[in-house]
């Protein structure tokens, strides 16, 4: 093993949204990614920030890293992605599942927003095909195609050298094993995809570190951003060994039935199906979010 090439992870946690935003970078620094950023917003002010992504430029620039990737494991409903602002300050290309073709076409109409918005992906630099093999410096990656909380929802798959555990990002299929897994119920959504991509995740190595987009602890514990395969296989309340498919679907589904809708959903959705940038700005020199009356 070169001790170079050892992947190293830093998380930022977002404490608003219960988000983690990861640096993958390699010891001795070189390349990096960023996983899952979060820009700042106040929705009773319509305001936005920018203290949590800066905390990852700070970061990053503080160990010497140049950014290769702006990773997004789908398009979000819980936050807004600081994608082009990292990219202004950092570089890097923003890229994302090719699935997220139909997310755009669903929330288009929704939002009614131009009708070129479905065809056109130019905010992202990149839509992974399922199963794409790219490369992040020196480290070999895969974007899985996992779809179920949404159809274009990715896992990015790190190798590592002989002997250490691979690395996962696995967005919002698992959450840590005593919360189980992500709802299925939104446009493009089911659950029994989201239980054949967590299988997919489930068969990878036993000591496989998975690191989630977010946790939501219960009371008496700190949020965590990593667990393994291992561990969700033996204790995950959704999907440990021996729960079958149907089983997870009726159990996803009475779930879901009950869950109100993330408080960030319409701003968010329409920022990041765009890639995270912003709306136009109108000619008072002001951006305008849309909110649809009874559209979800």
């Amino acid at each position: 093993m070169i001790e170079s090439l050892r992947p190293l992870v830093q998380a930022f946690f977002d404490l608003d949204t219960s988000t983690f935003t990861y640096v993958l970078y390699v010891e001795g620094g070189g390349a990096c990614a960023i996983i899952d950023s979060v820009l700042d917003f106040e929705p009773r002010a319509s305001r936005t920030g920018t203290q949590s992504a800066d905390a990852v430029i700070g970061f990053v620039r503080a160990h010497g890293l140049q950014v290769e990737w702006i990773l997004e494991t789908h398009a979000h409903a819980d936050h807004l992605s600081a994608a082009p602002y990292l990219q202004t300050h950092l570089g890097g290309v923003v890229a994302i599942g090719s699935g997220i073709r139909v997310v755009r076409r669903a929330f288009q109409q929704v939002f009614h927003l131009p009708t070129e918005l479905e065809l056109d992906a130019s905010q992202f630099g990149r839509l992974f095909e399922p199963d794409e093999v790219f490369r992040i410096g020196p480290l070999r990656a895969r974007a899985m195609h996992v779809p179920g909380h949404t159809p274009a929802d990715v896992a990015y798959v790190i190798e590592a050298d002989d002997g250490m555990p691979q690395l996962a990002f696995v967005g919002d299929t698992l959450f840590m094993p005593d919360v189980g897994s992500a709802r299925c119920d939104f446009p493009g959504g089911s659950a029994r995809s989201l239980y054949r991509s967590a299988q997919r995740i489930l068969a990878l190595p036993p000591s496989t570190r998975l690191f989630m987009c977010h946790d939501y602890p219960p009371a008496g514990r700190e949020p965590c951003a990593e667990t393994t395969v291992a561990e969700q296989r033996s204790t995950n309340i959704h999907l440990r060994e021996g729960v079958s498919e149907d089983q997870f679907v009726a159990l996803r589904q009475r779930r879901d039935a009950t869950l109100d809708m993330p408080a960030l959903i319409l701003p968010a959705l329409q920022v990041n199906i765009r890639g995270g940038e912003l709306p136009p700005m109108e000619a008072n020199g002001l951006r305008y979010l849309k909110i649809p009356i009874n559209g979800l």
